[in-house]
């Protein structure tokens, strides 16, 4: 095995720095109580990555508002003050054990399966999410047809990111990520198929990434120049997996070159495997403006390309070696694992110092005598 010793090295993202180069991905769950607030629970949960090396942290995906955001029963919000006090156990409990924690801030639209606040959802249009809830995270049957969005409905998304994010920096957090992937709401008005509004957030990619450019700016006006934030981005979904981008590297520039100017300090890209090409090349191969091709660019190294941002690559980076080669290529400057993590919370201290580390065992975490509660699901 080559030597791992890179990602062990510091790095500065945005305003702060980080003991080495290794993350905890965020991941669902949904151990927060009815009324989302953090439990003690969830303290030992962030708490046992941190005390197992990893430098950097990023929570379960938070609801923004008491409207239509929230995407599952018993997921954490950050709107009230109960809720940031239960959120600021959890920062001091990582804080004391050396690591730093962003809190993901996150709107569901059309793939809400569960708001305690309201039944209705909202998309970017009245299209119906494509496949079923997820029966372990107590859905079932087809996703509702959302509302389309109105320009007020826009407005109090992006209110609620801001409102969310300033609230994480009163808990403590040393930076938000913005959930644009997965197929939530960000990331249904970046689809060409889920937005088909004839506005200006609608059409061309340029139109399409407006939301997630105007949520970016105005986050970081809130917070002010010294708070970290950056934007996870996605081309799969949890209901479409292997969706790719219609414009292929041609929208790569155009998406992560917008969001590159949006005041981010980060990007945080997310694809099944980090490494691989994010177009599989075909003769219709797109030659970008700056006049190269690239086929064989990873969407990490396209988000580096473009974004002119500190890249963190996730997708199946749990072989140290593939970790190390990202960072070593330069296609990122961070990874993060999520079952990796899962099965091992002390990776990083494995892989320090040359132990076995455990696979992550699917089979057992999707027993039907385990409880949801009981574990955590990778998106």
């Amino acid at each position: 095995m080559t030597d791992p010793k890179l990602l062990f090295k510091n790095v500065t993202l945005g305003n702060i720095t980080l003991n080495n180069r290794i993350g905890v991905a965020p991941m669902a769950r949904i151990s927060a109580t009815s009324e989302g607030v953090a439990t003690n629970q969830m303290v030992s949960y962030y708490t046992s990555f941190a005390c197992g090396g990893f430098g950097l942290i990023i929570t379960e995906a938070i609801y923004t508002d008491n409207k239509y955001s929230q995407g599952y029963f018993n997921n954490p919000g950050l709107i009230n003050k109960e809720q940031i006090q239960a959120w600021k156990k959890v920062v001091d409990s990582v804080h004391q054990a050396g690591a730093k924690i962003f809190a993901q801030i996150m709107h569901a639209g059309a793939l809400s399966q569960g708001n305690r606040f309201i039944q209705e959802t909202i998309g970017p249009s009245a299209v119906q999410p494509k496949g079923k809830q997820m029966e372990f995270y107590e859905g079932k049957g087809l996703y509702r047809i959302p509302r389309e969005a109105t320009q007020e409905d826009i407005t109090e998304v992006i209110n609620g990111f801001v409102d969310t994010a300033k609230r994480a920096k009163t808990a403590g957090f040393d930076g938000v990520e913005i959930h644009g992937a997965n197929g939530y709401l960000l990331d249904q008005f970046l689809t060409d198929y889920t937005n088909k509004r004839t506005d200006k957030y609608g059409g061309s990619t340029e139109n399409r990434v407006r939301l997630l450019v105007e949520v970016s700016e105005a986050v970081r006006e809130a917070v002010g120049e010294h708070f970290t934030i950056g934007i996870r981005i996605s081309q799969g979904k949890i209901n479409d997996y292997n969706h790719k981008w219609a414009g292929k590297e041609k929208d790569g520039e155009i998406i992560f070159g917008q969001l590159g100017h949006a005041g981010l300090d980060f990007i945080h890209v997310t694809e099944y495997e980090a490494w691989q090409p994010a177009f599989p090349k075909d003769e219709d191969t797109i030659v970008t403006s700056s006049g190269l091709d690239n086929s064989n660019l990873s969407l990490a190294a396209l988000a580096k390309k473009y974004g002119k941002l500190c890249v963190i690559a996730n997708g199946h980076l749990e072989d140290p070696v593939k970790a190390k080669e990202i960072i070593e290529k330069e296609e990122a400057d961070i990874i993060t694992l999520g079952k990796g993590a899962l099965a091992n919370h002390d990776w990083v201290n494995k892989v320090k110092k040359g132990e076995l580390l455990v696979k992550f065992d699917e089979e057992k975490v999707l027993r039907p005598d385990v409880k949801i509660k009981d574990f955590e699901v990778l998106l």
